[in-house]
């Protein structure tokens, strides 16, 4: 093992005290093997054996060089810290009576923040005694929730705080992000781990103490009589 870190945190090489493992990586079939035989591969491919699903039955290990293992994981991380978008709340101000030349102008701001993975709080002031347009103002903010459904999601709906009616609105997800490899390590020995109790159990054959052991058999004799 090359390196040594002051917090580890995978059980490494002679670490993993469990009788068997279940081995994974790259270009390697999931098989089930003897701790002591996995530690012998991984001496004769000069690599580690990493611990890398401690709770599995039997754990999970990957043959791979640990600096190489804590290299990617550390890649990893900061790509994902790296996407990490700090979300900013963009305020877009109407009126209760606003144009459509006005509305487009505000309407393209807002598509561009919620692309950005901003969210957009819109607002309609309501000056002096324009507070009598409110319902033609919660109109204007509902029209503009609908024209950005495809954008957003809304989070609050209109409110009146004071002079002021309020609608948030959030972007929407982008699609699901891709498994890690330890994830898909792992999926895959869950998989090679159900297709090896599967092919137990059927070659084992039938019970013979239920109750429809033998019953085609049966069936069979009966027809012939």
């Amino acid at each position: 093992m090359k390196g040594d870190n002051k917090k580890q945190q995978y059980r490494v090489n002679e670490q993993i005290r469990v009788p068997e493992v279940r081995i994974v990586g790259d270009g390697i079939e999931s098989t089930v093997m003897p701790t002591r035989e996995a530690l012998r591969l991984a001496e004769d491919q000069e690599v580690d054996l990493v611990e890398i699903s401690p709770n599995a039955q039997p754990p999970v290990c990957r043959l791979i060089d640990y600096s190489k293992f804590l290299y990617q994981q550390k890649k990893k991380a900061k790509e994902l810290k790296a996407k990490q978008v700090k979300v900013e709340v963009k305020e877009i101000r109407f009126g209760p009576q606003t144009g459509d030349a006005d509305y487009a102008f505000k309407l393209k701001h807002a598509q561009e923040f919620l692309t950005d993975g901003n969210k957009v709080k819109a607002y309609v002031f309501f000056k002096g005694r324009s507070i009598v347009f409110k319902e033609q103002g919660e109109v204007l903010l509902l029209r503009f929730a609908n024209d950005l459904e495809e954008l957003a999601k809304v989070e609050s709906m209109p409110s009146l705080e004071g002079k002021k009616m309020f609608l948030t609105l959030a972007p929407k997800k982008a699609g699901a992000p891709k498994k890690s490899q330890q994830r898909r390590d792992n999926e895959a020995a869950e998989a090679a781990a159900k297709a090896e109790a599967k092919a137990k159990k059927e070659s084992e054959g039938p019970n013979p103490n239920s109750p429809f052991a033998g019953l085609a058999e049966k069936l069979a004799a009966k027809e012939e009589e």
